[in-house]
């Protein structure tokens, strides 16, 4: 009579579910690692109809960041994302002077 060699269920969760586990808790372990983004409000003008804030704000990720000047637009009294596109990005700190001209347009200085 032939040997049979069985792949037992125990077996089975040894070998996927273990490695699986082990990556999983790496990968969560390394994540804490990683440099974080923070971004620093520095001035916030609602329009004139209410249905947005301009933002004016700097983002900083990590030691290589330089000084940045960004602006966006988010509704009334949010916080700003984490992802918030902008639609101005200066690599410098600058003195803008914004101002909503009307309900749909925005003046900048420079």
């Amino acid at each position: 009579m032939p040997a049979t060699h069985q792949f037992r269920f125990c077996n089975l969760v040894l070998f996927t579910m273990l490695p699986a586990l082990l990556v999983g808790g790496l990968l969560s372990v390394a994540a804490g690692y990683l440099l974080s983004c923070s971004t620093h409000e520095l001035a916030r003008l609602t329009a004139p109809d209410q249905a947005f804030d301009l933002v004016i704000f700097s983002r900083s990720c990590g030691v290589d960041s330089g000084p940045n000047t960004q602006m966006t637009l988010i509704l009334p009294d949010d916080s700003i994302p984490e992802d918030a596109a902008s639609f101005l990005s200066i690599g410098a700190y600058t003195d803008l002077a914004p101002r909503w001209a009307d309900a749909n347009t925005v003046e900048l200085t420079l």
